[in-house]
């Protein structure tokens, strides 16, 4: 194998993987990640009985909230259902929060407008573990990178005006909205309908590739030949408008994946597995040294996801056991060369792509 440029090809992955500079700071609402609580009072029932429509309409409602120092704090928060698979499917839908900008000024809200909140399928105690589950997906993630969604949990009662539905409290949480991650990045929010393989920022391709390795997610495309609606499935791209490359994918609804396990979940059609819970790489072809500085960077990040997962007291005990050990299990596999080769390198796709766009020659 040939490899033109190599001593920079070398040093480039290193110097993007080794520390993220966003440009900004977070809101108010994600730098803390003690549990929210909050009271949410709407007609809940009335929003959830548009979730079968294409064109649904926000409902008002109040969400109450108990700010970081104690004090209960009311603001104005419209609801209507969001998302795909689960607003069909769920008994208790996703939500979207429209919050009034000129009230959440000088709040713990302050900056926010739309914000999406995830919360817990179905009833039962199996369903509010999918939620903590995937929010730990996000925070593992938030460890490997900046580049990725800011998350806020929230232990949330749900008060319906119309008294059609009992009132409950789960645990949810909310997720940093799309134009503000790209805002805070110093970035643009890109809408494409094509990304290309020679547009992507490889680098972080790779760590978000191997992270989707790490919790045996295949629920996400970040290129697509052709394009029909914006690319991609599940990935936000983040880069400069108008720029030809550096397109970075930033991925987000994790409830899919193994790490999760939900019993609703199943693997896509074009991956040769039928349980979620078996990892399967089927990600884009990198270059060695790309892939290796990757896995060495998730390496070094080792012992702070453990610590994450140890120390999540809404994650009972026995999901946290099978948690741990699900991911020393993808440890065991980026620590062993032979597993690397194996179950990650002879499996990536798209090795045309990469030999053309890094030109690289084989022998």
């Amino acid at each position: 194998m040939r490899l033109k440029n190599l001593t920079f090809f070398l040093l480039m992955p290193f110097c993007a993987l080794a520390q993220d500079d966003p440009s900004g700071e977070k809101h108010p609402l994600f730098r803390n990640d003690s549990v929210l609580k909050a009271v949410l009072t709407a007609p809940i029932s009335q929003a959830y009985a548009q979730r079968h429509q294409d064109v649904r309409i926000y409902y008002p409602g109040q969400w109450t909230y108990i700010d970081e120092d104690g004090e209960t704090k009311r603001l104005q928060a419209s609801i209507r259902t969001r998302g795909h698979f689960r607003r069909e499917v769920c008994q208790f839908p996703p939500l979207q929060l429209n919050f009034k900008k000129s009230e959440v000024k000088g709040t713990l809200f302050a900056g926010q407008n739309k914000v999406k909140l995830v919360a817990p399928c179905k009833d039962g105690d199996r369903y509010q573990q999918y939620v903590v589950l995937e929010y730990l997906a996000y925070r593992m993630l938030q460890i490997l990178t900046d580049h990725s969604f800011s998350t806020r949990l929230v232990r949330l009662s749900y008060v319906d005006r119309d008294e059609q539905l009992d009132s409950r409290t789960d645990i949810a949480f909310l997720i940093e909205d799309d134009s503000d991650l790209a805002k805070r990045l110093g970035l643009d929010r890109l809408h494409l309908n094509i990304v290309r393989y020679a547009q992507l920022d490889h680098p972080r391709l790779a760590i978000a590739q191997i992270f989707q390795f790490m919790i045996a997610n295949n629920d996400y495309s970040v290129i697509k030949p052709t394009g029909d609606d914006d690319c991609c499935h599940n990935i936000q791209t983040v880069g400069v408008e108008e720029a030809e490359d550096g397109v970075i994918p930033v991925p987000y609804d994790f409830d899919f994946s193994g790490f999760v396990n939900a019993t609703y979940a199943a693997p896509p059609s074009m991956v040769p597995v039928r349980d979620v819970s078996v990892r399967y790489f089927y990600g884009l072809c990198q270059p060695r040294p790309i892939l290796d500085a990757a896995i060495a960077h998730v390496q070094s990040k080792r012992e702070e996801i453990f610590a994450l997962l140890d120390n999540t007291p809404e994650l009972d005990e026995k999901v946290r056991e099978k948690s741990i050990e699900y991911i020393e299990d993808f440890y065991e596999i980026i620590d062993s060369p032979k597993l690397t080769n194996r179950l990650i390198i002879d499996r990536c796709r798209g090795e045309n792509l990469m030999n053309r766009h890094f030109d690289i020659a084989t022998d």
